[in-house]
């Protein structure tokens, strides 16, 4: 089964999937997680990484903003726990 390959210029919802399998949406957004990931890691401001990496503006849209930052940064975290276990089992197959 084909899935979407990595963007990186995704279109990024408001709220990512929160199946326990990977989805679409997570493939493309690859990219956009291993950045949010290593933003946190570098200590960057949250409002950043959501106006750049999440593209909504923390000024205008502030709750939209940190839920968009929040849930997508647990997604990220989620594939560093579980996700990539698919990825690799993918890879196998």
């Amino acid at each position: 089964m084909a899935h979407p390959k990595p963007s990186l210029d995704p279109k990024i919802a408001d709220e990512p999937p929160s199946s326990d399998n990977l989805t679409d949406y997570d493939y493309t957004m690859l990219v956009v997680y291993v950045r949010l990931l290593d933003s946190e890691t570098a200590g960057a401001d949250w409002h950043d990484a959501a106006r750049i990496l999440l593209k909504v503006d923390p000024e205008k849209e502030p709750a939209k903003a940190k839920h968009r930052y929040d849930t997508h940064l647990a997604r990220a975290k989620w594939m560093t726990e579980f996700g990539y276990q698919h990825l690799l089992r993918q890879g196998m197959n």
